[in-house]
Formats: C-alpha cells, sequence, structure tokens
C-alpha cells in the first residue's frame, strides 16, 4: 500500500512501485484528466505537478513520488497561476480538440507558477516538451501571455 497526497487529499492506493504514476491516478484514483498520449514522456499530455513542477506521469514510477504532493489539472485550479491559466485558455478559446490541453495548462502554470512574467524563450523552453496535433500554438502562446497580466 503506497500513500499519495494529489490535489490536497490523502489516498492509500494498492499499487506496485513501478506502476506509472499515470495510472494510479486515472485507474486507481479516478482523477481522468490527466491523459494517456505516447507512454514514452515526449508528448506532454501526461503532465502533473509534483511538488508544483512538472513531471510526465506516464514514465515515473509512483514508488518513487514518496511524500511530495502531487497536482494533476483537476486540482491546479487551486494555485493562483492554475486559475489564470484555466480562464485565460477558457477566455482565448484556445481549445480545438482538446486532448492535449490538461498537460498543456499544467506546463503552462508551472511556468508561471515560477516566472510571473515569461518571455517568449521562456514560454518556448517550458511549453517545449508538449505536442498539440491540432496546432493551437499560437493560441496557448496568447493565453500564457494574458495569464500573465
Amino acid at each position: 500500500m503506497l500513500a499519495l497526497k494529489v490535489n490536497g487529499r490523502d489516498y492509500t492506493v494498492d499499487a506496485p512501485d513501478d506502476m506509472p504514476l499515470l495510472w494510479v491516478l486515472r485507474d486507481l484514483i479516478k482523477l481522468r484528466g490527466t491523459k494517456f498520449g505516447c507512454g514514452i514522456a515526449q508528448c506532454g499530455a501526461c503532465t502533473v505537478h509534483l511538488d508544483q513542477q512538472p513531471v510526465r506521469s506516464c514514465v515515473l514510477p509512483v514508488g518513487s513520488v514518496g511524500g511530495r504532493a502531487i497536482t494533476t489539472i483537476e486540482g491546479v485550479g487551486q494555485t493562483e497561476a492554475g486559475r489564470k491559466v484555466q480562464q485565460a485558455w477558457l477566455d482565448l478559446e484556445v481549445v480545438q480538440c482538446g486532448y492535449c490541453q490538461s498537460g498543456q495548462i499544467m506546463s503552462a502554470a508551472a511556468l508561471l507558477g515560477r516566472e510571473a512574467q515569461p518571455d517568449d524563450a521562456m514560454i518556448d523552453a517550458a511549453m517545449a516538451g508538449n505536442i498539440c496535433r491540432c496546432a493551437t500554438y499560437v493560441r496557448i502562446r496568447a493565453a500564457i501571455k494574458a495569464a500573465a497580466t
């Protein structure tokens, strides 16, 4: 049995230490906003925060999480940066298909959590690992800039 803190709530799960955090979140805790994309940490759809840092949950063994705080798309709105990013996503109608957006939002919120006024280079670096097949990158950048104001 593993003890996890997810979105401020305590959970106890029966999972092997090597089970990816993504599957613990989706299948055992039933938080399904975090998406499976590639399974090799390349697309960013599975991004969650571990102690406020963006990580790829598809390759992160749950046994390595320890007592660190996990934040998912369902809980990111509890932070100021998360609220601003989510509102900017709505205001600028960023989403097309929406599949990658939870990961995009998590990466953007982590960026704004550590840098209130990121420049284009910072945005590029923070978002580089998030792929959007609908190519809404222009709207994503605009939403990040709007959330930073």
